[in-house]
């Protein structure tokens, strides 16, 4: 069950798809919004080595920063009650500062779902942070995760990867009990394993979309998911790919897996991600 869904208003590209994503679900769930702003300010006074003499040069930077992420701020607080004003729709503001990972999970924890874009969170276009913020978000246990796209599109083709382990399970079990949305087409698709396998994980992952009640088609791929989901999903014009974890040695493979780090990455449609 929907009732609260929190939304990151990050300022970026991938701001206006959250905010349509949120407002649709809260419709359609009766639900209510949180939109949240995070302004780390140690991050936006990182200008890297100043020169000699360079001193007020960065005080510029650092300035400029600041005023053009306030002005993202604003926008996309804008649009986000505007959107769900316009749609009826309850909804609230949380505005927070200092640590953006320690406020977000703190209100997560009142809240049943979580959306986000895929990649720029909190960036607000100013500051360039190579991490996997996105990553680290559900390390510390936020999850589920709508990760969208810079593209909104409307989700009516769902597909699941799928390969019996117990953290793809539960990426499955939790998209279907939440049941976002109802009129989809689903598809459960594993990838490079024995057929006699294959076939008895999909017949029983099928089985147990149907208790759900979705009805499920299945496929088996050859070749291994990192290197063909995408390209797969492309294919069956998925808009929405469900994805666990896997247990890998180093850090954010072990966080996410080999095949969802890289659609972290990589993906143009939006991915509901959990641990």
């Amino acid at each position: 069950m929907i009732k609260r869904i929190l939304v990151a208003l990050s300022g970026t590209p991938f701001t206006e798809p959250a905010i349509k994503h949120a407002v649709e679900l809260a419709r359609t769930h009766e639900a209510e919004l949180t939109g949240v702003t995070d302004v780390d300010l140690a991050r936006l006074a990182q200008v890297g080595p100043v020169p000699i003499g360079g001193g007020a040069a960065a005080h510029d930077l650092v300035e400029s920063r600041m005023v053009l992420t306030q002005e993202h701020i604003d926008e996309a607080i804008a649009s986000f009650e505007a959107a769900c004003t316009k749609a009826g729709i309850k909804h609230t503001v949380a505005r927070e500062t200092g640590d953006p990972f320690d406020q977000l999970i703190s209100l997560w924890r009142y809240h049943d779902l979580t959306i986000a874009g895929l990649r720029g969170l909190f960036e607000y276009g100013v500051v360039h942070n190579p991490d996997d913020l996105l990553v680290q978000l559900i390390a510390k246990g936020v999850r589920p995760i709508l990760a969208v796209a810079k593209k909104y599109r409307l989700v009516r083709r769902v597909l699941v990867g799928y390969n019996g382990s117990m953290e793809s399970a539960k990426a499955l079990k939790r998209f279907v009990q939440s049941r976002p949305w109802s009129k989809i087409t689903l598809r459960i698709v594993c990838f490079d394993l024995p057929p006699g396998q294959a076939e008895t994980l999909l017949a029983d992952a099928a089985s147990y979309c149907r208790a759900q009640g979705y009805e499920a088609e299945t496929e088996h791929v050859e070749g291994s998911a990192r290197q063909k989901i995408l390209e797969y999903a492309g294919e069956w014009q998925a808009d929405l790919l469900v994805l666990g974890s896997s247990s890998r040695a180093r850090l954010l493979k072990h966080l996410l897996g080999d095949t969802t780090l890289h659609a972290v990455r990589e993906a143009d449609i939006p991915l509901f991600l959990t641990q």
